[in-house]
């Protein structure tokens, strides 16, 4: 069956992942050390299921064992904010080639509230794409059946005729289970040498 769309996830393929200083320097301004990125995800779904901000950041800073005022719950959203402002522009740019020649795309993510409206507000990011599937919005998060079912009906295709990206194992399974093809992606470089060549679609460049 012909590809008709193209999925992606936002966090580690539309955009890099937070680098290592990145975490020290949030980990800094919290009172705490490199513990953060355990704290950061335990309680996650929850958060980007719609989660408010507040009690999120909270039970963060209960498993580092520190106190979080109001001024540092507002520094932790813009830090990590920050994590996820480094797009991937080759992706962007592969996404805009795919709706030129006639294939829909979309962008399905995991993400809390605070994250999706600032990317939201950002003139044109969201223009990429025909159709968003963001977690917040539906109470629901990858790998949820739902979370895949909600994008292929926004798209108007067969599960068959579209392609998932995202970078977590886990999710890639999710989106094979409803009939989705789907491909791990570790970097854009490894996607366009081995993978794109796998489906019928525009070859991007490197």
């Amino acid at each position: 069956m012909k590809i008709r769309a193209v999925i992606f996830d936002f966090g580690g393929v539309l955009c890099f992942p937070p680098t290592p200083q990145q975490w020290q320097e949030a980990a800094a301004f919290a009172g705490t050390t490199d513990a953060l990125q355990e704290a950061f995800w335990k309680h996650r779904l929850e958060y980007d299921a719609g989660g408010d901000a507040r009690e999120y950041w909270t039970k963060v800073a209960g498993m580092l064992g520190v106190g979080f005022d109001e001024r540092t719950i507002q520094g932790m959203i813009e830090r990590e904010i920050a994590f996820w402002s480094n797009f991937d522009r080759r992706v962007f740019n592969w996404a805009n080639q795919l709706r030129s020649e006639g294939i829909r795309t979309a962008m399905l993510s995991n993400l809390p509230r605070p994250l999706g409206e600032r990317l939201r507000a950002i003139p044109g990011f969201y223009d990429h794409f025909d159709h968003l599937t963001l977690s917040y919005e539906l109470g629901v998060n990858k790998p949820d059946a739902a979370i895949y079912r909600h994008a292929i009906e926004g798209l108007r295709i067969q599960p068959g005729e579209g392609l998932f990206l995202d970078d977590r194992d886990d999710n890639v399974e999710g989106a094979r289970a409803v009939g989705l093809h789907a491909e791990q992606f570790t970097t854009w470089e490894e996607f366009v040498r081995n993978q794109v060549g796998r489906y019928d679609l525009p070859k991007p460049a490197i």
